[in-house]
């Protein structure tokens, strides 16, 4: 089943390859001093080894990093003297990584939620659409479509903070109330957010007060939590709906081996056929779902599209001030020689090259007794070969469907795709990203739970901390089909 878990660690585990299956299913304890004595353990480690290895520890451009994770490890530490099981245990371990206030960074569970308590619902399923709304319902729990106004006297924002929130996301970035608001009606016996029992839902204009019945979620209705943020995608790939009309799906920059070969054909198709791209209509990027990855995978289609030497001209001149800071630390030398082998294993010699060069760096810093390695001009990894720019610029429109959940790579994406006056976002606020990136997932020793640990830090990125997108055209439809953003872009065509 789906779970909050995953949500949390979607756009993060899989940057690493120190996480094995056996991690997902540990051996569970049975006592309440047991779950109590393992969230204290697992809090002050995951406390450890961050300010051991993260690239924020020793960053002189934020000096609240130190007092955030310190304010983390005492909040956690509160949290865990009150666990009695595993509910408890999961909520002190996502009540101290919240603090840490990095999206990147925090200690979570290695085992599902439900396999301490399976997730209840009261028979629908919340989305934000700038507003908090009953997304999908069943046996007349609620209408979709309703806004929920208030439960148990508290309205529907100040609900969210204090039961989500406090645990999960970050409010201050608009996308994180898209992303984050299923998890309002989804309980997993979090003993310090108890749940809602009556509320007020509004429909044209009349309001009903209904108490909520809870009870299991059958695991057919968990898609409809990941269905809730951004609806249903596409496949990787590129598909012409109409003619002239071009729709590249990006749901991921994780893409599985099948996938990459889709991304690698995109590309060749895009340059090989350019004269009709340059001919089109419209060009669709799809990145529904997408929370990240490789930003490689959105710098070769941008090259493809635009050009290669037009994409390097802007970008070198967004970025010309920018350093990038490697935290110097035995985990993390290790982290960058494991993808070495990883690469080189898959016959993949440029990005093998890159990771190559970041061990041989950090281990040269660490050596000299120097927190960093700092690089004043990164070569991107798993890059192509720079090719001939085309004789002819690519001027048409460009959309770019942007769900609430879009961080790390999908951010690094539209930074591309905006550097060009083409383009416009559709959709949703995006998240935002710390300054701090190229994660790594550290089991810790007692086997419960795993540390995300960035690695490195940008100095002068252009897109600062925090910072995130706001769409050029909102669409604020409960219902996000590839039928309704059409339809957005037909309309936006036809408006010029």
């Amino acid at each position: 089943m789906p779970t909050i878990l995953a949500a949390a660690l979607a756009a993060l585990a899989s940057y690493s390859s120190t996480v094995s299956a056996a991690d997902a299913a540990p051996p569970l304890p049975f006592t309440a001093q047991a779950w109590r004595a393992a969230a204290l353990r697992d809090v002050d480690a995951g406390y450890r080894v961050t300010l051991a290895n993260h690239a924020g520890a020793h960053d002189p451009h934020n000096p609240a990093f130190l007092r955030n994770l310190r304010a983390a490890r005492a909040h956690g530490a509160a949290l865990a003297a009150k666990v009695n099981d595993g509910s408890g245990y999961i909520a002190a371990l996502l009540g101290f990584s919240n603090r840490i206030h990095d999206g990147h960074a925090g200690v979570y569970p290695s085992f599902d939620f439900d396999a301490v308590k399976p997730a209840e619902w009261p028979g629908f399923v919340a989305a934000w659409r700038g507003d908090l709304f009953v997304y999908a319902s069943e046996d007349g729990a609620a209408r979709e479509g309703e806004r929920i106004v208030s439960c148990d006297g508290k309205p529907a924002r100040r609900l969210l903070a204090q039961n989500v929130f406090a645990f999960l996301g970050r409010p201050k970035e608009e996308g994180q109330w898209w992303s984050q608001a299923r998890n309002l009606f989804t309980d997993f016996g979090n003993p310090f957010a108890p749940r809602p029992q009556r509320c007020v839902f509004e429909l044209d204009g009349r309001q009903v007060e209904r108490v909520l019945a809870w009870r299991t979620m059958p695991d057919s209705r968990t898609p409809l939590l990941r269905d809730s943020v951004a609806g249903a995608t596409l496949p990787v790939g590129l598909s012409e709906p109409r003619k002239n009309l071009f729709w590249v799906a990006m749901p991921t920059f994780q893409p599985s081996d099948a996938e990459r070969a889709a991304y690698r054909a995109i590309n060749e198709q895009v340059r090989k056929e350019r004269e009709r791209f340059l001919g089109a209509d419209a060009v669709v990027v799809d990145l529904r779902r997408n929370q990240g990855g490789s930003s490689s995978w959105s710098e070769e289609f941008a090259k493809a599209l635009w050009g290669d030497a037009e994409l390097k001209r802007r970008d070198d001149a967004r970025n010309r001030n920018v350093e990038v800071w490697y935290r110097a630390s035995p985990g993390n030398i290790a982290y960058y020689q494991q993808g070495k082998e990883k690469d080189i294993a898959r016959g993949e010699t440029a990005s093998a090259q890159w990771w190559a060069e970041r061990e041989a760096a950090t281990r040269k810093a660490q050596a000299a007794g120097k927190p960093y390695y700092i690089s004043k001009d990164e070569p991107e990894e798993n890059s192509g070969t720079v090719q001939q720019a085309p004789a002819a610029p690519f001027t048409r429109p460009v959309y770019v469907i942007v769900p609430g959940n879009c961080a790390s790579a999908c951010l690094d994406a539209i930074d591309y795709f905006k550097l060009f006056p083409n383009t416009k976002l559709v959709g949703a606020p995006s998240s935002a990203d710390s300054t701090y990136m190229e994660v790594r997932v550290e089991p810790l020793p007692g086997g419960l739970a795993r540390v995300i640990v960035p690695t490195k830090l940008y100095v002068n990125r252009p897109r600062g901390n925090g910072e995130f997108y706001r769409p050029d055209i909102p669409v604020t439809d409960l219902r996000w089909s590839t039928a309704t953003f059409l339809d957005v872009v037909e309309r936006d065509l036809a408006g010029k």
